[in-house]
């Protein structure tokens, strides 16, 4: 039987039942479920045996317990981000993410954090930062990993060059071994051993074991582990020689689950540098800049950074913060040198004194000193867009992990990346180079072939010579991402084949049964087993109603985009409200592409879900997703999941009934437009409470929602008696919501623009641009309101007349959806390009329009369309600039009211989870007379209705501001 394969004896249906007998944490073994834990972020998918999220350690001594009574292996996740397979098996699955995620103590005065292991690595530096304290290791992924991830990874970061590997920051670990046994390990004296030899139980017998193999292996390992700041692979047996003190917690760590189950750890913690400084040093390429690697940390840097031009370049391509590249001095090659101190001034003093050494180095580099956080910030986001900005990059092979953390001594860094460069070449694979250079590591993605057999054979070769290479230059094939099932097979060309076999020796010794994690580190698959694509991977011909341009109009393309790196589970931003509200993978941006890539391969051999369009997995995880586009501007491969869910629900109703609601919300625009006929008996109806019930009832809204009232007059009826005047004329753009519901903002929009100098028009002919029809899958109807608004604004689209949209979502449709839609059409690229927000109109067309100076304190909550994918800079500007106001911009995230999702009766409690995360607490805490302003119709009628205050549009905030 391979390693890792379940044994035909396990009874799963009995395994299922003693563990929901004996777990009060969630047991979940549909499939569903295990497809949302099939792969990780490497190239690897393996179908779980089912996922239990335990609520406490008994939780897991009891899983662990069923899982050993019949048999079953077991794997220990937190974020599921690991590169090289580690977090994906045909096992049973422990996420510790959902609930084991607490710091259970921060000791300031002993410098130690107490941790479970689903604890977030930001949570923790948050709560150590109160008290000056940091834990270095900060991998990129640091605001969703988990400790229990980064302990068993060893993860690193560039802040290790600081206070080490994760290995260096661990002083004791609560662990629990597959048989049962449930222990804190730490460094081991003598006086401790002995102890323990005298128990004579299993824990004696461990160490003993332990010992007798260090023994055995010691001038082995003194001379087979490299001695360099970056080493991740293989087990860490040099913790287990008398010098490094016995210690058992730190020969765990990096072991990827494979030995034990961490139930708790204690860490240690470091003073965080109370400023920092930001160098960055331009070389001519990035091989200048990794020989001057030794120099630049003869200075004393807290972090060493580096990357070269194809990284810049692809950052530019993709479209990935385009205005931070423009911050690097001149240069093809980079290297960001952080400096810390106790104050701005030591640390920038530090940044001067390497600035002035260099300036009388021999090929002396650009250099520019960045001018305080913000600048510092915008740096970082480059450096750390390298995986978003390599993945897929427009009109490029897709890349993949593989080869992606290497590391040799950081001396001979320059010739590595230049013979490392010459074997990219030789087998025909294009890349760029990043990493940690301060410790010799180096990131990148490769555009490895694995869907071939020749390909896969290539791919599967260079390994063997890149891992010749590293080795033969005294490095690690791992650098930071551990060895998982993609570099377990080129261990023996580090560590030679006595030392593999101690690795399996120390494995067996905590696992006799090899039931942890099997099948990784050691009696491991090979790296061309188990491929997430592979000659297997064939999905299911789609026929989309979108054009996925930016995947060459191929669906399956693009769901191929999420790459697991998991930033849709972190707590910031807007990506993810759904996930953020429920802490369900199944609810982040990644869990749904997850499921739709299963459902497209439901085919294939494995295959777990097999219903294609009507599978009600998929059906379930995109029903709470609210379409704000956050992960279309947060992801760092830019999945669309609004479209895709979309696209989804097109294909879903062609089999299934659309609830009545669908129609009510969906239409709106030809509802609002009727009632206008006859205002005051819809208000008359809205307003009754039996009549309001039965309507909420048969459309499925939410019974604590009020309906919105239908405005007595509409303001295209007030507009068309009011007429024009002005030499240059605009078309504002009358969308259902501010025409029909709010008429005061558009009127109040239009005062603005005349006051601004302009004249202003409305579309001859009533016009929608279809937002809601998308969150039912009504893309038909949507392609044919789009046509008609390019009919009706033929004239004036030809004639480039400036198009003001008020409302974000409105406009996002033109940016958006339009091209998806109508890709060929050249009226819609104009309408594309004149369509603009009325703030970004008034920077750029009438930065000369006076407005008064309005000195209030303002909280301002952005849409999330305008936020992720408009862009929010100029109502900020126009706001604190223009009309002075005192901005408070929280990280509001989503309202999570978002169109129809808000009201609808099933999605109230996690649209009101989205807005008490932030917004609503914030606008209850504020005085009476702040202004509330938020520009979207949905965000509005969520103040409204869940704090009582009204939030005004950014016109009538402008409309107050006109001098009198």
């Amino acid at each position: 039987m391979p390693p890792g394969a379940v044994s035909p004896d396990i009874d799963i249906a009995a395994l299922e039942e003693d563990l929901r007998a004996t777990v009060r944490g969630e047991v979940r073994f549909d499939s569903g479920s295990r497809a949302l834990y099939a792969a990780d972020a490497s190239n690897y998918r393996q179908v779980p045996i089912g996922v239990v999220l335990p609520r406490s350690v008994d939780d897991v001594v009891a899983a662990v317990a069923a899982c050993r009574k019949h048999g079953a292996p077991v794997l220990s996740r937190g974020g599921g981000t690991s590169l090289c397979g580690q977090t994906c098996n045909v096992a049973i699955v422990l996420d510790f993410s959902r609930h084991m995620d607490q710091v259970l103590e921060i000791d300031p005065q002993r410098r130690i954090a107490r941790v479970q292991p689903g604890l977030v690595l930001d949570r923790l530096r948050e709560a150590a930062g109160a008290h000056g304290l940091t834990f270095a290791p900060d991998p990129a992924t640091h605001t969703h990993n988990t400790l229990g991830g980064m302990i068993g990874n060893n993860s690193c970061g560039p802040h290790s060059v600081m206070g080490g590997e994760t290995v260096h920051n661990v002083i004791e670990l609560e662990v629990l071994t597959y048989d049962g046994l449930r222990l804190r390990v730490g460094r081991t004296d003598d006086e401790a051993f002995e102890a323990l030899r005298q128990a004579g139980d299993r824990r004696a017998e461990i160490a003993l074991r332990l010992k007798t193999l260090a023994e055995r292996h010691a001038e082995a390992i003194r001379a087979r582990y490299p001695p360099i700041p970056r080493r991740v692979s293989g087990y860490n047996l040099p913790a287990l020689l008398p010098e490094n003190g016995f210690d058992l917690a730190r020969a765990l760590v990096g072991s990827e689950g494979t030995c034990v189950v961490v139930l708790e750890a204690t860490l240690r913690l470091l003073p965080d540098p109370k400023a920092r400084s930001l160098l960055v040093l331009g070389y001519p390429t990035v091989y200048d800049a990794g020989d001057h690697v030794p120099e630049v940390m003869a200075s004393g840097p807290i972090a060493l950074e580096g990357m070269d031009d194809r990284l810049v370049s692809d950052i530019t391509r993709s479209h990935i913060h385009p205005e931070d590249v423009k911050m690097l001095p001149q240069g093809g090659g980079w290297l960001l040198v952080e400096f810390g101190g106790d104050d701005q001034q030591e640390a920038d003093a530090r940044a001067h004194r390497l600035m002035d050494r260099l300036r009388h180095a021999r090929n002396a580099p650009t250099m520019k000193l960045l001018d305080g956080p913000r600048q510092e910030a915008c740096i970082w986001k480059v450096r750390e867009s390298g995986l978003g900005a390599t993945a897929h990059v427009p009109d490029q092979p897709i890349t993949w992990e593989g080869w992606e953390d290497s590391s040799v001594p950081p001396e001979r860094l320059g010739e590595y990346l230049r013979k490392l460069r010459a074997l990219f070449d030789r087998y025909g694979y294009g890349c760029d180079l990043y990493g940690h250079f301060g410790q010799g590591c180096v990131h990148t993605r490769i555009d490895f072939d694995l869907e071939t057999a020749d390909g896969i054979a290539k791919f599967r070769r260079f390994l063997h010579d890149a891992a010749q290479l590293a080795v033969s230059l005294g490095g690690s094939i791992s650098g930071e991402h551990g060895d998982g099932q993609s570099k377990a097979e080129l261990l023996p060309l580090m560590f030679g084949e006595d030392l593999c076999g101690a690795f399996e020796e120390f494995k067996a010794i905590w696992d006799p049964e090899g039931r942890m994690n099997p099948g990784k580190i050691v009696h491991a698959y090979r790296p061309d087993e188990n491929l997430r694509l592979g000659t297997g991977y064939r999905p299911q011909p789609v026929e989309a109603v979108l054009h996925f341009t930016a995947d060459r109009g191929d669906f399956a393309r693009s769901v191929l985009r999420c790459v697991g790196v998991g930033e849709c589970r972190k707590k910031d931003g807007t990506m993810c409200p759904s996930y953020k509200a429920t802490g369900e993978e199944m609810h982040s941006t990644r869990g749904r592409a997850h499921l739709l890539f299963e459902m497209l391969n439901g085919e294939r051999e494995g295959g777990v879900l097999k219903g294609g369009w009507k599978e009600p997995a998929v059906k379930e995880a995109l029903d709470l997703c609210l379409s704000c586009k956050g992960c279309k501007k947060e992801c760092p491969v830019k999945v669309d999941m609004a479209a895709y869910k979309a696209e989804f629900l097109w294909h879903w109703y062609r089999e299934h009934r659309r609830p009545l609601g669908a129609y009510a919300f969906g239409f709106v625009d030809r509802w609002a437009r009727w009632a206008e006929h006859a205002p005051g008996v819809v208000r008359h109806a809205s307003r009754s409470p039996l009549l309001a019930a039965l309507a909420k009832r048969a459309l499925g809204i939410a019974p604590g929602r009020r309906l919105p009232l239908v405005a007595e007059r509409s303001f295209l009826r007030a507009f068309r008696a009011d007429g024009a005047s002005g030499r240059r004329e605009v078309l504002l753009w009358p969308d259902t919501f501010n025409n029909h519901f709010h008429p005061g903002t558009a009127h109040a929009a239009a005062e603005v623009l005349r006051h601004a100098g302009f004249g202003v028009r409305v579309p001859a002919a009533p016009v929608c641009c279809g937002r809601p029809l998308y969150e039912f899958g009504f893309l038909d109807a949507a392609r044919d309101y789009l046509r008609h608004v390019l009919r009706v604004l033929d004239e004036d689209l030809r004639r480039g007349t400036p198009i003001v949209v008020l409302e974000p979502a409105c406009l996002s449709v033109f940016r958006e959806e339009l091209p998806l839609m109508l890709p060929r059409d050249e009226q819609a690229k104009r309408l594309q390009a004149q369509a603009v927000l009325l703030p970004d109109f008034l920077q750029d067309q009438a930065a000369g329009a006076a407005f008064a100076a309005l000195t209030e304190h303002a909280l301002v909550h952005g849409h999330c369309h305008h936020k992720t994918v408009l862009g929010f800079t100029a109502e900020e500007k126009l706001l604190r600039d223009r009309l002075h106001l005192d901005v408070d911009l929280p990280d509001t995230g989503c309202c999570g009211m978002a169109g129809s999702f808000g009201f609808e009766a099933a999605k109230y409690a996690v649209a009101q989870a989205c807005g008490e995360r932030v917004l609503l607490p914030a606008v209850r805490r504020t005085a009476p007379g702040t202004l509330i302003v938020a520009d979207g119709f949905s965000c509005r009628e969520q103040i409204a209705q869940s704090t009582g205050r009204q939030a005004l549009h950014v016109a009538e905030v402008l409309a107050r501001a006109i001098p009198r």
